[in-house]
């Protein structure tokens, strides 16, 4: 026999549908994470340097590490979610310790090696043909400390995310 859809059964399904909006509660702490350490950068940025500078949010390097309060309050919230036995929470971890190893080692000496050359070609007669090469960026990593306040950023708002949710 056919069976007979009714207009309760059919409310139920749209509710039980995913939503537009992500619900992944680890997901969406790690983007807040990131974003509050970004929008963070302008006023440390301000205390060091006295001045506004908005490309700041934007940028790589800088107080805090955004990149480390973002994998922190990623493994931190799985952590919370499923457990600190699960796989999930493994690479979550890994993925945080590479990432922060990465910032205050690779990425930290890239930077300044580009202020070395920087201001090797910045003392360059000016007929040198790579007197007018564009300077190279040289904010890409972090000091143990900023990634330190990253990470600490990290736990929490994972832990506030937590208790509001």
């Amino acid at each position: 026999m056919d069976e007979v859809m009714t207009a309760a059964d059919a409310s139920s399904r749209v509710r039980s549908e995913p939503s537009m909006i992500p619900s992944n509660l680890p997901l969406l702490t790690a983007f807040l994470s990131c974003a509050l350490a970004q929008f963070l950068k302008l006023f440390t940025t301000w205390y060091k340097e006295k001045r506004w500078d908005s490309r700041r949010m934007l940028g790589s390097g800088g107080m805090p590490s955004s990149h480390s309060a973002t994998v922190t309050s990623l493994a931190v919230a799985i952590g919370l979610q499923e457990g600190m036995g699960g796989p999930a929470f493994a690479v979550a971890v890994v993925l945080a310790c590479v990432v922060m190893y990465d910032a205050t080692g690779v990425r930290l000496h890239a930077g300044r090696q580009a202020e070395l050359l920087n201001q090797i070609v910045c003392e360059l007669p000016p007929e040198h043909p790579v007197s007018n090469v564009r300077p190279l960026r040289d904010s890409l990593g972090h000091t143990p400390l900023q990634v330190v306040a990253g990470a600490i950023l990290g736990c929490v708002v994972a832990l506030l995310m937590r208790g509001s949710s």
